[in-house]
């Protein structure tokens, strides 16, 4: 008989997108991103950090102050990075991430032909740009829904 407990596609997927996330240098917000095509098979895989070449040891990561000294001007948010990472058509493809995109990562989203967001967090919820964005992905037709946790723990020794 075959196993019964392993991982559904959006926990394998949302989990991959989370532990990207772990990758970004980032103390505040840790955003990971996986983009996977219609059978299943994972493009593209993302996180935000700092455009290559800009030291993260040399550019903020400040979230208070003027735009020069914070972290806001520089970073590239994980979905970015993801369709950046990507050399071919993400037409049709599905982004999980670990928080709802922002409206300039919505810009991208659309441009790159994905067609559903399956999102953990949703905490800017309601902010001028996370409204504009839902705005742009409602009007461009992509499907975007939250990731329903399932409570499950995984233990991985690396």
């Amino acid at each position: 008989m075959k196993r019964t407990d392993y991982l559904s596609w959006d926990e394998y997927f949302m989990g991959i997108a989370t532990m990207a996330g772990m990758r970004s240098k980032d103390p505040n917000t840790q955003v990971g991103a996986c983009i996977v095509g219609g059978d299943h098979k994972i493009l593209s895989i993302g996180y935000n950090g700092f455009p290559r070449g800009c030291s993260d040891d040399e550019f903020p990561w400040d979230r208070e102050g003027d735009e020069y000294t914070t972290k806001y001007a520089y970073v590239t948010h994980g979905e970015l990075n993801a369709i950046l990472n990507y050399q071919g058509s993400l037409e049709g493809a599905t982004l999980y991430v670990s928080l709802f995109p922002c409206n300039e990562c919505a810009k991208a989203i659309i441009q790159s032909g994905i067609r559903t967001i399956v999102y953990g967090s949703d905490k800017y919820s309601g902010i001028p740009s996370n409204r504009a964005s839902k705005r742009m992905l409602d009007a461009a037709g992509v499907r975007y829904y939250q990731y329903n946790r399932t409570g499950r723990q995984l233990r991985i020794d690396l």
